[in-house]
């Protein structure tokens, strides 16, 4: 797997809409900022274009993302937001100029396919926080910002967090994959379909039915996307609905009850998704996970 150069003061770092519509307000706070830093900023032509709910049409989407794929001066392309619509242009996409000077792809939620897509051609990403969420209501620095920075600077990452009541107990050292269970689920049957084969799986959703929530985790189960792990990491499954005649588990109990049959660890409750706290997690790196009574510990391998 291909890790791609950190970033210096002076590189480039694109920020494009591949998915949905995107605010000024939201965005131009993180330019300004990643300016000071040192960074050259350049913006999508269609950064903040509209076509209904999209940012832009898809050809206009299609085509500031191709170009980000094609700068060898690029160093990250940041995405300004999910929502919906990479799925869209996905088959348009040539990664082959990328393929031979690789940087880093930001994002998470909608972004998912991107993750999976460049994982899959041997490319490490990142599923970090995107430019609305780089400051908290005092327009102070997150520590989303921060984990996202560290990673894009490759350097150590170790997270501690609580215990859960639903985790697994146990060790695992696996190459990192997964990203939003939606869009994972959706590419089942697909030439993007995820491989899970060994690895450790990170997944995360939001405003899901819970039901719906289940039958994506048993549809992964009756694929054999969960048999072969080397571990789980349960992200936050933020505003999940439930119907009128209640299903009767939580999110943690369908999950659990899914891998029951398996021994590998399983970390619930880790901080990243579209809740407020979104650590940074590079997709395609190896990672170290310890889940204990005491809590968990999740460090990536700098090989």
């Amino acid at each position: 797997m291909k890790t791609p150069p950190p970033i210096k003061p002076g590189d480039k770092i694109r920020i494009v809409s591949p998915a949905g519509k995107v605010a000024e307000k939201y965005v131009l706070p993180a330019v300004e900022w990643l300016t000071r830093q040192g960074y050259k900023v350049e913006l999508g032509k269609h950064v903040f274009a509209g076509h209904f709910q999209f940012a832009g049409t898809d050809n206009e989407r299609f085509e500031d993302l191709q170009t980000a794929l094609d700068d060898p001066e690029t160093a990250a392309i940041i995405c300004s937001r999910g929502g919906y619509g990479t799925v869209r242009i996905i088959d348009k996409l040539d990664f082959s100029g990328f393929r031979n000077n690789p940087n880093w792809l930001v994002g998470f939620s909608d972004i998912t396919i991107l993750h999976t897509c460049i994982n899959n051609l041997g490319v490490a990403t990142i599923h970090g926080t995107m430019p609305r969420y780089f400051f908290d209501d005092n327009n102070l620095p997150t520590e989303n910002l921060e984990t996202l920075m560290q990673l894009l600077n490759v350097q150590p990452v170790q997270y501690k967090i609580p215990g859960q009541d639903f985790n697994r107990y146990g060790k695992a050292t696996a190459e990192l994959v997964g990203g939003n269970l939606s869009i994972i689920s959706s590419l089942q049957g697909t030439r993007y379909e995820l491989d899970t084969r060994g690895k450790i799986l990170f997944l995360e959703d939001i405003d899901e039915f819970l039901y719906h929530t289940d039958r994506m985790i048993h549809q992964l189960k009756l694929s054999g996307k969960l048999n072969k792990l080397a571990g789980i990491i349960v992200g936050d499954f933020t505003d999940m609905k439930d119907n009128e005649s209640p299903f009767g588990k939580t999110v943690h109990e369908i999950i659990a009850e899914a891998v029951a049959e398996f021994d590998y660890p399983v970390c619930f409750g880790f901080p990243a998704g579209h809740d407020k706290r979104n650590l940074a997690l590079a997709f395609g790196k190896t990672w170290k996970m310890e889940v204990a009574e005491k809590g968990v510990a999740i460090e990536m391998i700098y090989d």
